[in-house]
């Protein structure tokens, strides 16, 4: 097989392409394509066939050869289409107005997929934009081809692109593929992630799993029907707000502890919050010298424990009996973070009981922050929240990246 069939081959191209010769000098390899002038050029708008303008020469970058550079080269024709006049005509190995082939860009994805933009830029001896614009393109090929998702049962969460108000919305189903990232944390952001989806889908949708943010909440009742039926509120952030008002009775009895034991409790803030199975003999001997100290945090952390152990009820009676006695005891305690986070859970009851019965949880969506969170220690951060979002798409929307 003599180079000409060779980069054919490698290439993919045929009738009416063809390679005309390759060169090879010190630094690269370099391979000129034609085309047949005998056949018939078509109009890449409205196909139809139309006489040759002239051609622009292009150059695109292919995977190397061996050690050498390889680049592919080629005089592109241009049609004269009376209707729309000279366009360049669409070539099978690169997309139109790309600097790349198609296998140079699939392997750069698939690098992307393992390494940071900046070691992936210096692997292929690229600049930062050249491979952020391969990804950028991956993800709106992937955008374009994907069919309407699963959104039967959905999880939202924000996450933080950076230090300060710098959020996403991220909406996912129970698969564990991003369906929705919009910009912010507030209630339009999720509503116009409700406004693309048609009343159908709307209508289907059958569980939501999120926190308590009223923002989400709002947004949801307004745009999904039967919302109240479907919101589910996760239990890791039911607990997590149980767990900050054990927090603030530690704090306040911290200043009515005596001095000798201050130091103790303002040190045991994590042990509070570990589960009951999690404690170790020491933690436990701790634990139980400081319930002796601190009642009041001690008595906090009991009634944590008591809810925690509120979400194994099939029906829906059942578990509101079972929150609105939990909730008699910790109004009755004289706790104020308890009571206050106790009220706050009252009113919300409905969406707890939906994702007890409903066996919902945030779980998945909490899998697609930590790997967020890997992302961005991987990226070092990202300078716009377009660029956050691009990327959650190209690592976990389950989209089809390649050519």
């Amino acid at each position: 097989m003599d180079e000409v069939t060779l980069y054919e081959r490698i290439l993919g191209i045929s009738d009416p392409w063809f390679v005309e010769h390759v060169e090879l000098n010190a630094e690269a390899v370099h391979v000129y394509l034609g085309y047949d002038s005998g056949m018939a050029l078509h109009c890449p708008i409205c196909h139809q066939e139309a006489r040759r303008y002239d051609a622009k020469p292009r150059t695109w970058r292919h995977m190397d050869t061996c050690q050498y550079q390889t680049l592919v080269h080629c005089d592109i024709p241009r049609t004269d289409c009376p209707e729309h006049g000279a366009r360049q005509i669409e070539v099978p190995w690169a997309q139109r107005n790309g600097r790349f082939t198609h296998l140079f860009e699939n392997t750069v994805i698939d690098w992307l997929q393992e390494l940071s933009i900046n070691a992936v830029a210096r692997r292929f001896n690229l600049s930062w934009n050249a491979v952020d614009r391969i990804m950028r393109d991956a993800v709106a090929r992937g955008l374009a081809r994907r069919t309407s998702p699963d959104i039967t049962h959905l999880s939202v969460d924000e996450v933080s692109r950076k230090k300060g108000h710098h959020y996403v919305t991220v909406i996912s189903n129970r698969q564990g593929q991003v369906v929705g990232v919009q910009d912010g944390k507030d209630k339009d952001s999720l509503r116009s992630f409700y406004a693309a989806l048609d009343q159908q889908q709307l209508t289907a949708i059958d569980t939501i799993s999120m926190d308590m943010s009223p923002a989400y909440i709002y947004a949801t009742l307004e745009e999904v029907p039967a919302a109240k039926r479907k919101i589910c509120f996760d239990k890791f952030h039911v607990i997590q707000d149980l767990n900050k008002a054990v927090d603030g009775v530690r704090k306040t009895e911290m200043g009515q502890t005596a001095t000798g034991d201050r130091r103790s409790l303002h040190l045991s803030r994590y042990l509070w919050l570990r589960n009951e199975q999690n404690l170790t003999q020491a933690h436990r001997e701790m634990k139980a010298h400081l319930s002796r100290i601190a009642t009041k945090t001690a008595r906090a952390w009991a009634i944590v424990q008591y809810a925690k152990g509120l979400w194994d009820y099939s029906y829906p009676r059942e578990a509101e009996r079972a929150w609105l006695k939990w909730y008699g005891w910790a109004i009755r305690s004289r706790l104020t973070p308890m009571k206050t986070a106790a009220k706050a859970i009252k009113k919300k009851l409905w969406g707890i009981i939906n994702a007890i019965t409903k066996q919902r949880t945030n779980a998945l969506a909490e899998s697609i922050n930590a790997k967020l969170k890997l992302i961005k220690v991987r990226a070092k951060g990202f300078r716009s929240n377009v660029r956050f979002q691009n990327t959650i798409w190209f690592y976990l929307g389950g989209l089809n990246l390649k050519h």
